[in-house]
Order: structure tokens, then C-alpha cells, then sequence
């Protein structure tokens, strides 16, 4: 079965409420929604949303509410640069902040978070409250800075003419855009809720905290539900409020990726080079004219099983592959370096001569690509074949590649890759593991997990007829892995 990196794999239980959709806010677009508030309770609301992190190593924003840029009577709740969540309330000097101890750095998990509050309260902690997968913060991390606030404060929110920006700080122009999948993202007026009106914890493990119905709950004036089904209004309320009026999101930005069913996506974390950069939700991947040897992997690996993934060749660096590998580059490796060592144990399909590589060396294969062609990798690690597809056609008459069973090539598993292999030109992949960022015919597998240009599962392999899977926590221990 997949391997998945450090993350959230509540993903993979089964029953419950399941989430069929988030909203992908890609910090390149300065994505994010608005929404011009009523008077409501300034005293009394709560906060809550499932989140996938994008990138690292720069302040995003969850939202902020202020009357208009540059407004500094202002509530804001950010990730920080150093990776610390921060919830704060300002009128002329802070009025209230708290800032964690825990750090938010894996890209491969969906997070929890829910931000309470109640001023009215006598006992001052419990005027802000935050909550992170389940469970209340200050009896677990603790806080870096704790300044509650004050009996009866009114919060900047919630306030007549206010606008509330989910995903942008001053509106996008200046600031710290978000760069997020979005999950049942909720703000509740009038009422202070804990985590358990959210989610609640896996009764076969107790450890594990997943999401359940909120449909039924007290919204108030300014309150509004964003489910994300609807992917020609995402910023439409579900609980039949005010829409929130979307900036820079298109339908393409609605994923199938979930708290409850999780996708790989590319991992960021990779990229020991620098010579890359990561945008799309992590689904797109461009070299520089400095890279070599450089390689984007899935942040879910493989040991057994039948898998699919497509990579879009939108701009082809001069030797780029697109196949299998087993490890992170770094500065010491290098991909499929033939006649080298057999450290790696890659396998890669070359853009220039449509040949097959692998660490010992090449062989005729297929058509070259170029260009705006998309590349399907079938991956079966029950028989140990490695397949190619251009533009759904299968190459090489359907004859799998050889591989290495996973068992024994070192590491256990197998990665989906892209690869730059040469410095001098430039490169970009749109890599697609059921979850794309470019617009597609909507094929799903078997089970009818994913959404691709072509069906993971037509074609001929080995004189045989086979089913692939989509690489995703839902598909984790069936019949595919």
C-alpha cells in the first residue's frame, strides 16, 4: 500500500461525514473572498476551517476584517514567516493576541483550526480560545504571546460597513495572500463554539480528529458556511447567507483534495536546490535556467498496487523526464545518471527521444512529447511494470518497463516524478494526481476518486487490461494498494 510523507492521515478512515470539496488560494493569484458586513456581536463569534498549507518560509493570511486598505482598526489571523499562527485585534495598540509555540510546516496534512471567542466571559482565558485538530491549544503548545482580552472588548469585527477578506491582508494588493487549500470553512456570529461542534474524534482512533456536519449550527447576521461544491460560485454560502464575492479564483481552483480524502500533491519540501518553485496548491512545478539534476516527487509513495498520475509538459526543458524515483534530490545526487551507480533506482521517460532511462541506462521507448502534451505514468507495482501514455495513447504497443519491486530497491517505495536533467534551459510540469490545476475532461478511476484528462484505466498493458488508481488516502488499502 502508499506510504504517505509526516501528515494527516485521518483521511484514509472510512465512514463518517465525508467533504467532497475544498478551494485551492494560490498566493501568486493574490486569491481570496469579501464580504461587507451588518452589525452583529463584536463580543461573541467563532472561527473555523480545515486548511492545507502551500508554501512555507513567508506570512500567509487566513483573513482579515477592516473597513478598506490601509484601515488600522483591524482583526487579522495569519500563519507567520516562522510558521507560528497568529490570531490579533488592534484599535491604536494591540487589544488582543495570541501567537503559538507550534509551528504549521507539513504540506502534506490537513490541519484543524477553529478561533472562539466571548469577551462577556468572567474567566479571561476563556475570551479567546484556539483550537488546533480537535483539541484547545493552551493545555497542549501553550502560546509564544498570550494577550487575552479584556472583560466586554469589542473585537474589530462584525461591525456595520466592515468588509471581512478570507484570504488577503489589505485586500491582496499589499500584505500576505493566502496560499491555501481551504476546507467547510465556517464563521458563526453570536456564538462562541468549540472544536467539537466541528469535528469530532475517530471512535476506532481516538487520537485522530475528523470532520462531521455543521449544517445544523446557530450562523447569526454576519455568519456564513463555505462548502466549495459549487465551482462556478465558491464563495457561495451554504447556509443561504450573503455570498462572499471571490477575487482571482476560477472553477479549476475547486479540488476534490479533503480532510477526508487526501491527494498528493508535489512536495515543496524537496526542493534542497532552490532551483525550483512550487504554485498551483503544489501542482505546479518550474525550473530555473540554473537547474540540473533537479526533481519534483509526489508527497505520497507507493510499495504495492496499481496507481495513475498525469503530467502536463507545458513548457519542456531541453532534457526533461517524467516517470518514478525514490528518494529527494540533493546536492550530491543526481537523476538518472546512466552507467552510475544504482543509488536511486529511477526511472524516466525523456521528453527529446521519447526513450525509457533508468540509473544503468536507455532504451527505445516511445514518441517524443513537447509542449502542452500530457503524459500519463501507470505505476504497477503488483507486477513490477512501468508504463507511459502521450495524449492517452499507450506507448510502446502497451509493453511495460521493467522495474525493480519496490522490496528491494532500497527505500521501500516509489515516488511519481518530474525531472529537469540539464542546466541551460528552463522547465515546467503541471503535475496532476487526480486533483489538477489546469482544466481536464473530468475522468475519474475506478472508484471514483480523482479527475483526469484520460481514464486511468483504458488501454491495453502487457495484453492485459488493468485499473489504476488515483494516489489519494481514500484509495489507501484497496484493491489498488
Amino acid at each position: 500500500m502508499p506510504l504517505i510523507l509526516p501528515g494527516n492521515v485521518a483521511s484514509a478512515l472510512g465512514g463518517g461525514y465525508e467533504v467532497a470539496n475544498s478551494c485551492r488560494f494560490n498566493k501568486g493569484d493574490t486569491a481570496y473572498m469579501h464580504k461587507t458586513l451588518s452589525a452583529g456581536n463584536r463580543r461573541t463569534w467563532t472561527f473555523s476551517t480545515w486548511f492545507k498549507r502551500i508554501s512555507l518560509g513567508t506570512q500567509v493570511t487566513f483573513g482579515v476584517v477592516q473597513t478598506s486598505t490601509g484601515d488600522n482598526n483591524i482583526m487579522a489571523m495569519q500563519i507567520r514567516a516562522d510558521n507560528k499562527l497568529e490570531v490579533w485585534d488592534y484599535a491604536g495598540g494591540i487589544t488582543a493576541s495570541i501567537v503559538t509555540n507550534r509551528l504549521f510546516r507539513d504540506v502534506s496534512a490537513w490541519y484543524h483550526v477553529v478561533v472562539a471567542a466571548d469577551t462577556t466571559s468572567g474567566t479571561a482565558n476563556n475570551r479567546l480560545r484556539l483550537y488546533i485538530n480537535g483539541t484547545e491549544e493552551r493545555g497542549v503548545g501553550g502560546y509564544a504571546t498570550d494577550t487575552m482580552p479584556s472583560l466586554n472588548l469589542d473585537f474589530n469585527i462584525n461591525q456595520n460597513t466592515k468588509v471581512l477578506k478570507f484570504g488577503a491582508y489589505d485586500g491582496g494588493s499589499v500584505g500576505s495572500p493566502a496560499d491555501f487549500y481551504f476546507a467547510e470553512t465556517v464563521f458563526i456570529d453570536g456564538t462562541q463554539y468549540a472544536a467539537s461542534d466541528f469535528g469530532e474524534f475517530d471512535e476506532d482512533t481516538p487520537t485522530v480528529f475528523k470532520p462531521k456536519d455543521v449544517s445544523e449550527l446557530t450562523f447569526g447576521t454576519n455568519g456564513f458556511y463555505l462548502d466549495y461544491e459549487d465551482s462556478s460560485n465558491l464563495g457561495n454560502d451554504a447556509n443561504s447567507g450573503t455570498d462572499l464575492t471571490e477575487v482571482s479564483l476560477a472553477a479549476t481552483d475547486q479540488c476534490q483534495d479533503s480532510p477526508t480524502n487526501n491527494f498528493a500533491t508535489l512536495n515543496p519540501l524537496d526542493n534542497a536546490q532552490s532551483s525550483a518553485t512550487y504554485s498551483e496548491g503544489n501542482c505546479k512545478w518550474v525550473t530555473t535556467t540554473n537547474a540540473k539534476y533537479l526533481w519534483g516527487r509526489s508527497t505520497i509513495g507507493m510499495s504495492a498496487g496499481m496507481w495513475y498520475a498525469e503530467f502536463k509538459a507545458t513548457s519542456i526543458p531541453e532534457h526533461g523526464y517524467i516517470g518514478i524515483c525514490v528518494d529527494a534530490p540533493d546536492d550530491d545526487t543526481t537523476f538518472l545518471t546512466n552507467g552510475g551507480a544504482n543509488d536511486h533506482v529511477e526511472y524516466g521517460y525523456k521528453t527529446s527521444d521519447g526513450n525509457s532511462y533508468n540509473n544503468t541506462g536507455s532504451s527505445s521507448y516511445g514518441d517524443t512529447y513537447t509542449d502542452g502534451d500530457i503524459i500519463g505514468v501507470y505505476l504497477d507495482l503488483d507486477n513490477n511494470k512501468l508504463y507511459f501514455a502521450k495524449n492517452g495513447t499507450i506507448q510502446n504497443s502497451g509493453t511495460g518497463i521493467s522495474i525493480t519491486a519496490a522490496a528491494s530497491n532500497g527505500y521501500g517505495e516509489y515516488f511519481f516524478c518530474c525531472a529537469d536533467g540539464t542546466s541551460g534551459t528552463s522547465g515546467t510540469f503541471e503535475a496532476n494526481f487526480g486533483n489538477p490545476s489546469y482544466t481536464g475532461t473530468d475522468k475519474d478511476d475506478k472508484n471514483g476518486y480523482g479527475s483526469f484528462e484520460y481514464d486511468p484505466s483504458v488501454g491495453t498493458f502487457d495484453s492485459a487490461s488493468k485499473d489504476f488508481l488515483a494516489l489519494c488516502t481514500k484509495n489507501l488499502g484497496s484493491d489498488g494498494g
